[in-house]
């Protein structure tokens, strides 16, 4: 069976030879595991898994594409004004969340003057011959392609910060609703035009993360007025071209889950357990509705101690598989906490209990 065959059928609920699979990793992560005997890089440590997905594109409208301007720096950081018009400090030579300082879309009124009309009249950022190339290639090895992208919310959080946002969604709720609309029909014309180069993907991996540990960053009734239509738009659109929606957000979303399947997601990744998702608990509920990829503690990863990530899995995986509407994925991306013989052990256990 082919990984699109696999994904196709998890979709669908129907018989398969083993759950499908894939991950995501920290640079540091395969800078150590590259210390510790991975041969080459993460395509590598993806192959050994055995990943049935491939990406061709990520969809993310800048208004200022190509901006980077470096105004202070020192051994660690540095200052920069970036393609968003916005002002963060990054660490240099690791990963990490920068420090925002400052947003250049802080009113209405700059959104209307200057950041609006920058991004429509942006080009198309997506690479298109390296996703054609990527796609052919997919196709030949059986892969389940997706194309990639920011929905509404976390562009929102990018372009105008976190504190803005949330308060404009009580007091400007008209200027959220147009910067969520504005930036869903850029993605989506932007996806028009890979399509139109010959492309034909199985689905859509769409990413905003809209919750913290505790609950969604803003109330469920709060979220289906003001950002659920952009889902149910992408979701459509989507449907449309008999593709599968994958939607990614971190954090507790168990408050929104029946929200989500309405407006037309297929699937929740990663189903973040260390802000108390488990599907232990919800895909009794919800699993014949929504499929599930994901919910690997990568905090038990990074014990490295077998017994635990054993547990993990067996039985996470007896709940998810209990659905025919599971596939594996940390429940993020595996930190560099975790060692190079711990991820092969991984491997092997997705190997062990994956198999139907």
């Amino acid at each position: 069976m082919t990984g699109r065959e696999r994904v196709n059928r998890m979709f669908m609920r129907q018989d398969q030879d083993r759950i499908p699979r894939h991950d995501s990793f920290w640079p540091e992560t395969i800078a150590r595991w590259q210390r510790e005997g991975l041969q080459w890089d993460q395509s590598d440590a993806l192959r050994l898994l055995g990943s049935d997905f491939q990406v061709l594109c990520w969809a993310w409208p800048a208004p200022f594409p190509g901006q980077r301007e470096v105004l202070d720096q020192d051994d660690e950081t540095e200052t920069v004004r970036d393609d968003w018009g916005g002002i963060g400090r990054f660490w240099k030579g690791r990963s990490g969340t920068p420090e925002h300082i400052g947003f250049g879309c802080d009113s209405p009124e700059a959104w209307h003057k200057t950041y609006r009309p920058a991004m429509l009249a942006a080009a198309n950022q997506i690479n298109i011959p390296l996703a054609v190339r990527r796609y052919r290639e997919a196709r030949t090895l059986g892969k389940w392609t997706y194309l990639s992208g920011v929905e509404g919310f976390e562009a929102l959080r990018r372009l105008i910060g976190d504190e803005t946002s949330l308060c404009s969604m009580i007091e400007e709720p008209e200027w959220i609703r147009d910067i969520v609309n504005v930036h869903t029909e850029i993605v989506l014309r932007w996806f028009e035009d890979l399509l139109a180069a010959g492309v034909e993907p199985d689905g859509l991996w769409i990413y905003g993360d809209m919750a913290y540990n505790h609950a969604t960053m803003c109330s469920p009734a709060m979220y289906r007025d003001l950002v659920w239509p952009s889902h149910q738009r992408i979701a459509k659109w989507a449907h449309d071209h008999n593709l599968r929606f994958i939607y990614h957000t971190d954090g507790r979303i168990s408050g929104v889950l029946d929200l989500l399947i309405e407006a037309g997601v297929d699937c929740l990744q990663p189903i973040e357990a260390k802000a108390g998702m488990d599907i232990r608990e919800f895909a009794p509920t919800h699993g014949d509705r929504l499929a599930m990829f994901g919910n690997i503690d990568v905090m038990k990863m990074t014990t490295n101690d077998q017994t635990v990530i054993e547990e993990e899995i067996r039985t996470k995986f007896a709940a998810g598989m209990a659905t025919r509407g599971y596939a594996y994925h940390s429940d993020h991306s595996v930190p560099p906490q975790v060692s190079w013989d711990t991820y092969c052990t991984i491997i092997d256990l997705v190997d062990r209990y994956g198999q139907y």
